[in-house]
């Protein structure tokens, strides 16, 4: 069987073992849920409702009238208890909506299965995506509604089962458990864009995946199942697309502009959910393991839950914990508050041992040039780094700082131990905000 690729990454251990054979718990919410009213890339959500307010699951309680943006809703019934500023996964303090959960879970009369979705116009169902707070549930969380109206002719539509970072697995549960809300939100993905073929692409370590959904596609007349070699960042968008079409994304460009759309297993389950049933996004399976969790589990977590009681789920710490992260050991975020809670865009919680983090000196690059090697973007890290750390903007421009996707392989590959990744992230954002600040892209 060919595996398809793409030129540069790397290849760590998949640390996946712990999960993959682990089967999707739902976890049950506590008592207080919180919305951080900011969930999505765009501008943030404005509450729809006040304290005191009774809510029930699924009820929409933050939207926004900005173009970029997407409505939060309940994943529980009960009362509204505060709406101030809590912290959220990225370290910030973001206005929240606190509920009190009455444990009743009693649903909106919005929520109720439908059928004619494909007899919709198209504006009617990208409404339906929009309104039930679709976006990019692989961690990116760009509004779906807006990616799936590109005013562009779209070619594919690859759903992403890539799932290269090491650790996560709750993308492979999903194709192994609900396989069929996968390929029902692949056609409606399909059916709402016009794409001639939809693809899902998934790498070959997860064969049991391979074989499911083959077999799910096999009378499907314009849907396939593509294996990709185990490398990270093989889920990386452009890389994929590089891999499954041979369609190269150019620098500054999207996916639309070759004609393709990406979307995660999750997201395409989200839509399904949305078309068929009115179900708004709620919840979200998200993948607890590391070094420093006692059962390494994948669960079904409601939005609003708190990091600490999805972690307490998984039988809690072992060992003395150096690092909590959400998302992947590549392009998570450090965590220090676990309070924080579980977002739509919450694929894992990570926890570390220090025991296990390194603990090497950094020391002077000594140009070994493993950065450039393997670099998936085709960049020089090593310069990009250098200019970064002097603060010299307009030479991080000159080396196209605005095309790096923040993998973190030149990190991962320093032999020096810079951390190239977290000063080229820092000078990257500077000069996106010159750019706009001058009118530019």
């Amino acid at each position: 069987m060919k595996t398809l690729t793409f030129k540069g990454g790397i290849h760590p251990d998949d640390c996946k073992k712990n999960t993959k054979d682990e089967k999707i718990i739902e976890v049950l919410p506590p008592k207080e849920m919180v919305y951080p009213l900011l969930q999505h890339i765009g501008a943030e959500c404005e509450p729809c409702v006040k304290v005191g307010d009774e809510v029930l699951r699924g009820q929409k309680i933050a939207d926004s009238e900005a173009f970029v943006s997407s409505p939060i809703h309940s994943s529980v019934s009960g009362v509204v208890t505060k709406i101030e500023k809590r912290r959220h996964p990225n370290g910030k303090m973001v206005n929240s909506i606190v509920v009190e959960n009455d444990n009743t879970y009693r649903l909106s009369e919005d929520i109720y299965e439908r059928e004619g979705f494909f007899e919709l116009s198209k504006e009617e169902k990208l409404k339906i995506v929009r309104e039930a707070g679709v976006v990019g549930l692989g961690g990116a969380t760009f509004p779906t509604h807006i990616k799936l109206n590109p005013n562009k002719e779209i070619d594919y539509v690859i759903v992403n089962g890539a799932e290269c970072e090491p650790y996560l697995t709750s993308d492979h549960r999903i194709m192994l458990e609900i396989p069929k809300e996968v390929v029902e939100g692949l056609k409606c993905i399909l059916n709402i864009t016009g794409a001639k073929e939809g693809i899902i692409a998934i790498e070959e370590n997860k064969m049991d995946a391979i074989n499911v959904m083959s077999k799910l596609c096999e009378k499907e007349e314009n849907i396939s199942v593509a294996v990709l070699k185990t490398k990270y960042p093989q889920g990386s968008e452009k890389h994929l697309i590089k891999a499954v079409t041979s369609r190269e994304v150019p620098s500054g460009g999207l996916p639309n502009d070759v004609g393709v759309i990406v979307d995660n297993v999750d997201t395409c389950c989200a839509i399904y959910n949305a078309a068929l049933k009115r179900m708004p996004v709620m919840s979200r399976i998200v993948t607890v393991s590391g070094t420093s969790i006692d059962k390494p589990r994948n669960f079904k977590v409601y939005v609003g839950t708190p990091f600490k009681n999805v972690i307490e789920n998984a039988g809690g710490f072992i060992g003395d914990v150096g690092k909590v992260i959400m998302g992947g050991p590549m392009m998570g975020i450090t965590q220090f508050d676990l309070n924080v809670p579980v977002i739509k865009g919450t694929s894992a919680i990570l926890a570390f041992d220090k025991l296990t983090l390194p603990k090497k000196e950094n020391v002077p690059c000594i140009r070994c040039g493993e950065c450039v090697k393997r670099c998936p973007m085709n960049l020089m890290p090593l310069y990009l780094n250098q200019y970064a750390k002097a603060g010299d903007l307009d030479m991080c421009d000159k080396y196209n700082i605005t095309d790096c996707i923040e993998c973190g392989v030149c990190s991962y590959l320093c032999q020096s131990n810079q951390n190239p990744l977290s000063n080229i992230k820092n000078a990257k954002q500077k000069v996106i905000a010159a750019k706009r600040a001058k009118g530019g892209k």
